[in-house]
């Protein structure tokens, strides 16, 4: 039997004439960028779960942690957090109108929505660079045994978080910084350390109201409490006096919880930076009409699919790392 196929059927099976999902070849090419970096963002997301449930017992408490709102003081846990979310949430609407209003054309409309979503998304770097610089100077400080425990100091009678300034003496200890030039690079100091461990201990004696509690998690998930007489006996193996977190110490725990902050929120701190510029862009092709001289808004719904990935990776890095 002949089994011969025809020019024309190659041509129709073979030639490329078919678009896949009727996409042209940037769409497509966005949608493997979208799929490899979900993949690069699922591989950071299965390591930071492997790590929280490994060292569950010492695991910071996000709710402890971020607990800060610029210009106010106080305990406002997670509220700035959810204000950053809603922000980037709201900027990917504003980019649906924007592509919406691009496919018909409406190019006041479409400027308008791109602009908003600038201003969303630099709304969200600027607040993630408050919320990292905040984290890293930190507000009570503790102090670090010998063999890597965090201590945190409480107050007994309110179980509210001690600072160290608020019971630390002053022994007027004359303290040298560890430099690069002294041979002590190795074990650099920041300079917010404003107290020694003397000094932490002493004030810690000298003040009955304040207690230590430790990284470890009670089955009520809650931090263990000591007494006097354990806190003492803690802190005869005081080593490091820390305050805030970076990526050798951290005040709030286990310094993993340091490592996964910066690196994942910082991975996707770019990917919004990334998108911001690109965004702005676009946007003044659309304000020169160089999308209205091509009767088409194809290069604002390229980059609207980038932007909903950058803030459905959010959702993800919001649920798992702060709430869950």
């Amino acid at each position: 039997m002949d089994t011969t196929v025809t020019t024309g059927a190659e041509g129709s099976v073979w030639g490329g004439g078919n678009k896949p999902l009727n996409a042209s070849y940037g769409k497509m090419m966005m949608w493997f960028f979208i799929v490899s970096d979900a993949l690069t963002f699922s591989g950071f997301i299965a390591a930071y779960g492997f790590s929280r449930f490994k060292f569950i017992e010492t695991w910071p408490i996000a709710d402890e942690v971020f607990t800060h709102v610029p210009f106010f003081h106080g305990n406002y846990p997670m509220y700035y957090v959810a204000f950053m979310t809603f922000v980037l949430i709201m900027s990917s609407v504003t980019m649906v109108l924007a592509v919406d209003a691009g496919h018909k054309l409406q190019k006041t409309k479409v400027t308008w929505y791109m602009f908003a979503t600038i201003i969303g998304g630099l709304i969200f770097v600027g607040s993630q660079a408050w919320e990292w610089a905040t984290f890293i100077k930190g507000d009570f400080g503790a102090v670090e045994t010998k063999g890597g425990q965090i201590l945190q100091f409480v107050k007994a009678d309110t179980g509210e978080r001690a600072a160290l300034s608020d019971f630390a003496k002053d022994l007027h200890e004359d303290r040298v910084q560890h430099e690069r030039k002294n041979g002590l690079w190795f074990t650099s100091e920041g300079a917010g350390e404003a107290f020694s461990v003397n000094e932490v201990v002493e004030g810690f004696k000298a003040n009955p109201n304040i207690l230590v509690r430790t990284e470890m998690l009670t089955e009520e998930g809650e931090k263990t409490l000591l007494t006097r007489q354990q806190s003492l006996k803690e802190l005869e193996n005081a080593k490091y006096v820390i305050k805030g977190a970076n990526l050798i110490r951290n005040e709030y725990g286990t310094r993993l919880f340091a490592d996964f902050f910066f690196f994942i929120t910082g991975f996707h701190g770019f990917h919004v930076f990334s998108g911001v510029v690109i965004n702005i862009i676009i946007f003044f092709n659309v304000i020169l009409g160089t999308y209205e001289r091509r009767k088409q808004y194809e290069m604002v719904e390229k980059v609207g699919l980038y932007w909903h990935f950058v803030d459905l990776v959010w959702v993800f890095v919001f649920t798992f790392f702060y709430l869950v």
